[in-house]
């Protein structure tokens, strides 16, 4: 049976995705890749025509294309259960998020938001509230913690394998906006470098909330303070293009993360290691099916993506579609969140409890800290790298 006791595919509302999005498309192949859900409806531009044009991209009908979020939300909700959207993905720049993804958590629609989860840190903690005070599965798609062998390495790392974790250096390079594109044509590149659309921050809004995502999620320590520097190298440009971060943990330990987006030649080259007071590990997401864990006076391991092999756990082998030597890469990691966040809808509609903070998938209360992560990294930077509080009430192991 598809989806268990429900018997039937999800069915899915895409907002976004219109002709020449990137994201949007990511988010529908990530969605039905299992054969576990379908695009039935979708708003797929704020303008009704392109929104129109698009529905033929997803097979949605005509009359499923509706013209703006509201519009899809009012008319979905009409409709019986079981024809109707049973999931809202929001995939449209960061400074909508909010008013969509709440409209949606309102209406009753299970939510898969692309992330940041919304344009400021206020918005992060009424939507938490908001999805707090409803029945609703919420999900963020921070996508890197779909990799399998990340996955394995939480595991790993919870279970003590690298002993107390002291160190995490997380890095997300880029160099596509080395010259300034947001003067072309560029769609991408004009809305992510424009305050009133992308928020406090550019390029750490961007890139570097994955990077501190990925570390959080990989070793569970829990932040206390940071210091930031960002800056803006292309002349004009009005957000950041390159900054650093250091974040003391908790625990003693310290972070750093790293990101830029004017690096020649660079493309999309997220690197994460953690240094353990038993062992260190080293996982690369342009080399995703490899990750090498590392001890002195031991030879180096380098743990592959192998489903059938008895060095991965049950979370990485669970993350796993094909066998070894079958590169698995971002289409399935993003996948990874779906299929979560699907269990959890699935289990939502046969009466099951559910756990709401501490997911396999990354939830509202990562989003809420990722615009935590944000705020405090710009206000430290704006005081020349003071160092700010950093401990979120939300924040989950």
């Amino acid at each position: 049976m598809v989806n268990g006791p429900l018997n039937r595919k999800l069915k899915m509302g895409l907002v976004g995705g219109g002709q020449g999005s990137f994201i949007g498309k990511v988010h529908s192949i990530a969605a039905c890749l299992d054969n576990r859900a379908e695009v039935v409806a979708g708003a797929f531009s704020s303008n009704p025509e392109r929104s129109k044009a698009s529905a033929s991209d997803y097979d949605v009908p005509a009359a499923r294309a509706y013209g703006s979020y509201q519009e899809m939300l009012a008319a979905e909700k009409k409709l019986p259960e079981g024809e109707r959207i049973d999931f809202v993905s929001v995939t449209t720049p960061n400074h909508t998020h909010f008013e969509i993804a709440k409209a949606a958590v309102d209406a009753g629609f299970h939510v898969m938001c692309d992330k940041p989860m919304t344009f400021d840190l206020k918005q992060a903690e009424e939507l938490a509230q908001a999805v707090d005070h409803s029945q609703v599965v919420f999900a963020l798609t921070h996508n890197y913690t779909g990799y399998p062998l990340v996955r394995q390495a939480r595991e790993m790392i919870l279970a003590g394998e690298l002993g107390e974790i002291q160190a995490t250096r997380a890095t997300y390079i880029q160099g596509w906006l080395r010259t300034k594109l947001e003067d072309s044509d560029q769609k991408q590149a004009a809305w992510r470098t424009d305050p009133t659309k992308s928020g406090a921050a550019g390029c750490f809004g961007d890139i570097a909330t994955h990077a501190y995502n990925l570390g959080r999620y990989m070793t569970g320590l829990l932040p206390e303070q940071i210091s930031a520097h960002l800056r803006t190298f292309e002349t004009g440009r009005k957000l950041d293009d390159y900054g650093t971060a250091i974040i003391k943990y908790q625990n003693g330990g310290l972070g750093t993360v790293t990101a830029s987006q004017i690096s020649h030649g660079r493309e999309n080259d997220v690197l994460i290691e953690i240094d353990g007071t038993k062992g260190s590990l080293q996982w690369r997401q342009e080399d995703p099916n490899a990750m090498v864990v590392r001890a002195n006076g031991q030879p180096h391991r380098i743990y592959t993506r192998d489903p059938n092999a008895p060095h991965l756990g049950a979370a990485g082998s669970a993350a796993c579609r094909l066998p070894s030597g079958h590169p698995e890469g971002f289409f399935e990691a993003f996948a990874n969140i779906y299929a979560a966040a699907f269990d959890a809808m699935i289990a939502k509609a046969s009466g099951e409890k559910v756990e709401r903070i501490n997911t396999v998938y990354p939830n509202v209360q990562d989003g809420v800290e990722g615009m935590m992560f944000i705020q405090q990294a710009v206000a430290s930077s704006q005081k020349d790298g003071a160092w700010l509080p950093f401990k979120c009430e939300r924040a989950r192991r």
